[in-house]
Order: structure tokens, then sequence, then C-alpha cells
């Protein structure tokens, strides 16, 4: 499998930009987090995610919305309410949320 990153979409969309710095407590954390993966992708606006993390522990996740509404679905579930909440309890030392409109967006695939 390789590694690829979410396609150009055609603007304007929504990104919402999660930098985050975990706390040593990982506990429940994969399983909340494969449970949002699930929920954000049943939304019909959801256009994709990407996610790293520094050596460092610096993560950064980039969701990609078709336009504000999606986002705010999002933004609203209450499981996802939840898990925010328990990020803030439990899992995150600190974090920053950017949200922007795209206006522009291009990419590049090397062939073969």
């Amino acid at each position: 499998m390789s590694i690829q990153p979410v396609p150009a979409f055609e603007p304007p969309y929504v990104m919402a930009v999660f930098s985050n710095v975990r706390t040593p407590d990982d506990t429940g954390y994969p399983e909340v987090l494969d449970r949002m993966k699930e929920i954000v992708a049943a939304n019909p606006g959801f256009l994709g995610y990407e996610s790293a993390r520094t050596p460092g522990g610096l993560g950064i996740t980039v969701a990609y919305f078709r336009d504000h509404e999606s986002l705010a679905v999002w933004r609203q579930d209450l499981e996802h309410q939840a898990a925010m909440k328990k990020g803030r309890a439990d899992w995150y030392e600190s974090y920053t949320l950017h949200v922007a409109t795209v206006e522009r967006s291009h990419g590049f695939a090397r062939n073969g």
C-alpha cells in the first residue's frame, strides 16, 4: 500500500486543521479514534483526512469537508462531542483548531 495525500478537490471546500500534543495516557484512545473515523466517514460532506505525528510528539490532522454545514454536522455529533470532552480531560496536553475555506487546490502524482 502506497502513501498518498488526499487528492485535490474542486474548491471551494473547508478544511479543519487540528494540531495537538498528546498526554502519555492513551487509555481508550485507539477505540474512540476508530469510532470517530466511522462517524465522520458517514457524513456525506466529508471528503477525507490526512494525519501525521512528529517524533517530538506534535500531531496534525487535516480533515476536508465539502462545506461549513458538513463540518458543523461533524462538530455537533454527540459522540464526537463526548470524545472532545474526553480528549480535553485525558488525552491532550494542548491543541489548536484552525478552520479555513480552500480557494485553490491542485495536485501532482508521478506516473509509474
